[in-house]
This record gives C-alpha cells, structure tokens and sequence, in this order.
C-alpha cells in the first residue's frame, strides 16, 4: 500500500509564519537603508518629515510544471519499505542528494521496515537501500544506496527565500505506480502545524514548522521533492490533508499538501552524517521491541499487543503488562520507553521492569531486533 501521513491538524493560513515573513521583510529592508553609510551623489538625505516607501520584493517568473518536472525527475527514486510486521510495504518518493547513493527521504516512509528497496525514477535502476538515520519529529530520513555511483543530485535550495503565494510543484510516486507525478500549487502558509496520521500503522506525529500547499498531494508522493520555479528542492514532501477526488457539489476542505522546509531537512541531514546522536536523531537503523504500547495510569507503558514472532513476545512479554523501567531507568509514560528504545540498536540487550496484571514483577531481559 502507498503510505502517506494524513494531515488532521489546523494549518493556519496567514498564521506564524506569515507574520514572520512580514518581521524579516521589514528587518531587511531596514538593513538595507542604513547599511549605507555614505551620500548617493545627487540625492538628498530625507529630512524628518519624509516618508520612505519600502521596497517591495520582485514577483517570482511564471513556474512551468512540466520544465521543473523534467528537471527534478533525475534526481527521484520510488521507494518500497517491507515492513517486519505482517509483511506489510509502503510505497514512498525520495530525492537524490550525493552521486553516490545518499537519498533523503521521509521517516514515516521506511519506519519499522525490515528492507527497502529504491529504484531510480528516470531508468528503473534497482538498488538495496539501508537506514543512516532519522529524525522522527522532525519526518526525515535518510538512506544509502548498495553499490550506487555517478547518481544525478539534486540541486538544494533555500526554504527561507519562499513567500506566501508562491508557486511551487510537488513531484513524487503518487498512487506507488512507480511514475514521477508532478502537482502545481501556491504556498499557502510558511509555518503550519499538524496533527499527521500514518495510513500505515495509524501512529500519530505532531509536525510543526511546515509549509502548507494549496495541492492535491496524495499517497505516495511522500519524500518527493518540492520545487521551486527554478527546479531546486525547498521542500520533503509530508502529508495531504482534506478530500482528493470529492464528489460534486461537496463543500468539503480543498486537498492541500505539507512539506518539511528543505532547511530543517538539511539540518538533520547534516547531523545524522556526523554520527552523533541527539534527543531527536537517531543514527544508523532502528531497534523494535515488537509491541504495541499505551500511556498506564498513573505510570509506565502498557503493552497492548505483543506481536507475533518479535522479541517481545519472545521473551514473554504480554498484553495487559505494564513496562515500569529500562536498564534501570523509569518508564514514565508510552512515549519515554519509545524514546528510549529508540536510542538503542538492534541486538542490543534491554532489561524491562514489567509490573504483571496480579501486581507480580519480574525484570525481563530483550535482546532488539530490527524495525
């Protein structure tokens, strides 16, 4: 199945980010009076009675769907992430950063797989991909290709230079079929905030900081670009939010799509290729206990489901328990033992405080797989 967050939460047209926009419009503009310290020849200091117009930006050209297209499309590859639980796949996009296979892509798109494949959108080329590392909150990820070379990269450019109402295309494997699908659309917002659910394991993730898309982005399109009108990347492709194809006469909400800003993509990037970890980043592939866990009152995490053949199960860990403690540390919460875990490795030993229904405990000890 194509996997792609959908976006539940407000985003807020004209909201932070426009007023941040309208700061740093005026912060340069001001900068750009008085960085000047000496005469113009023939020109009059404005005495205090004068009104200096501000200087407006200048309108962005007409972007061309189809020539950014043809241009991005080098640098996509479709990506199939086999999924360790119930053998399910995703479908997703990723885009192409170094000749030599690195290819940026979004977490929820290889989240708890046990293999990804890539192929290169342009020629069909077929390579194995592993995890380097991901930044959960932030949805990004990033991959190495198996034995790739000579790779066309993409050209990177600023999110911090788009506007509001400028025109951008999103291009990815929309529907898993493998094509590179380009959709037009307007920035409707530079700072949106939203509630995303994964259409694959219904997880939940809070994404702030997004750029909102007047687009009908849809499932597939995941960690494909978003384009400039000069063809340089300013944006993962995230999430899709409202109806795709409503029928006649609803007045539902318009589709609209979501992207990480390219800066804070490249943010992550930067730190996952210098091996060290922080709160957030997780550096190399990810460790799975193999159980579905939820908030215990007042403290701890209940697992809900230990699934079958994961090392939760194996070491006898099972639905109803609650998990009071990692190596030692308390477990506050569903979320802190995720955090935790996702600090370790797979085949690293854990040892879990597990409180049992009876009021029984016991430590037991999981050695992490994969996923």
């Amino acid at each position: 199945m194509d996997d792609q967050w959908q976006g539940t939460g407000p985003g807020r047209p004209g909201g932070g980010g426009r007023v941040l926009v309208t700061v740093f419009a005026a912060v340069l503009a001001l900068g750009a009076l008085l960085g000047y310290q000496g005469e113009l020849p023939g020109v009059a200091r404005p005495g205090p009675d004068v009104a200096v117009a501000p200087a407006r930006p200048m309108p962005r050209p007409p972007l061309d769907a189809e020539d950014v297209t043809r241009d991005v499309s080098p640098v996509l590859v479709n990506i199939t992430a086999t999924t360790r639980a119930f053998g399910a796949a995703a479908a997703g996009s990723g885009i192409v950063l170094t000749g030599d296979g690195q290819v940026l892509t979004s977490h929820h798109v290889v989240k708890g797989a046990k293999a990804v494949q890539v192929s290169r959108v342009t020629d069909g080329a077929v390579y194995n991909a592993r995890v380097l590392g991901y930044d959960a909150r932030a949805d990004i990820a990033l991959l190495s290709l198996t034995g790739a070379a000579g790779l066309a990269a993409a050209r990177i450019g600023s999110s911090s230079d788009l506007r509001v109402r400028d025109e951008v295309v999103a291009i990815g494997n929309a529907g898993g079929s493998g094509a590179a699908t380009a959709v037009p659309g307007r920035v409707s917002d530079l700072d949106s905030t939203i509630m995303a659910v994964n259409e694959q394991d219904f997880s939940r993730q809070a994404l702030t900081g997004m750029l909102e898309i007047e687009a009908p982005v849809s499932s597939g399109q995941s960690g494909g670009a978003l384009a400039d009108h000069t063809g340089a990347v300013v944006g993962v492709i995230a999430a899709a939010s409202g109806e795709q194809d409503p029928p006649p006469g609803d007045t539902a909400d318009p589709p609209n799509g979501y992207a990480v800003p390219i800066d804070a993509a490249m943010r992550v990037v930067r730190q996952i290729r210098s091996g060290t970890p922080t709160e957030s980043v997780h550096i190399g592939p990810a460790a799975t206990l193999g159980v579905v866990i939820s908030d215990a009152g007042p403290r701890g995490a209940r697992i809900d489901m230990a699934i079958p053949g994961l090392p939760g199960q194996s070491a006898g860990l099972a639905s109803g328990e609650i998990v009071t403690s990692i190596d030692g540390r308390a477990v506050t919460s569903a979320r802190a033992l995720r955090t935790a875990i996702d600090t370790r490795r797979p085949a690293e030993v854990v040892r879990l405080g597990v409180l049992e229904p009876d009021g029984d405990t016991r430590v037991v000890s999981v050695r992490l797989a994969p996923g």
